[in-house]
């Protein structure tokens, strides 16, 4: 693998990275939201990845053309939702119940720590890689 090949697999990480948050920003979001039908409240989402290692295009020093982390799509959360007697609240079914979201703050805020850390770490990696460069490119002189 060439010095070159960091700056892919650390791009397609942060990107990755970016997803995540994002992801993690609108269930934090919609952490509270409501809804009188429990196929209407929102559930929590979470973004699959996928390992990226293409042999299949490695040319004469083995480098693998392709490397990284790539985003299969986002999944909603298949845990039922929570349900809370609200007898007074507009979005009540019948008997008085609202549903809500099954997000967990807790493990939102501990997965956005994770992801910021993760994306720390690969801006860290891209910078290291940027300055070895540059100390090759310095000993050439």
């Amino acid at each position: 693998m060439s010095l070159f090949s960091v700056f892919n697999i650390a791009g397609s990480a942060l990107n990755a990275e970016t997803i995540r948050l994002n992801t993690t920003a609108s269930n934090l979001a919609n952490a509270e939201s409501v809804s009188g039908d429990p196929s209407k409240v929102y559930r929590a989402r979470q973004p699959v990845f996928q390992t990226i290692m293409d042999r299949a295009g490695t040319n004469a020093q083995g480098v693998n053309s392709t490397a990284g982390v790539r985003v299969l799509g986002i999944m909603e959360s298949a845990a039922p939702p929570q349900m809370r007697y609200e007898p007074g609240s507009p979005l009540a079914n019948k008997k008085g119940y609202v549903y809500m979201s099954n997000v967990n703050p807790i493990e939102e805020m501990t997965n956005m720590i994770s992801a910021n850390r993760s994306f720390a770490t690969d801006v860290d990696a891209i910078n290291t890689a940027r300055d070895l460069l540059l100390k090759t490119i310095a000993m050439g002189r």
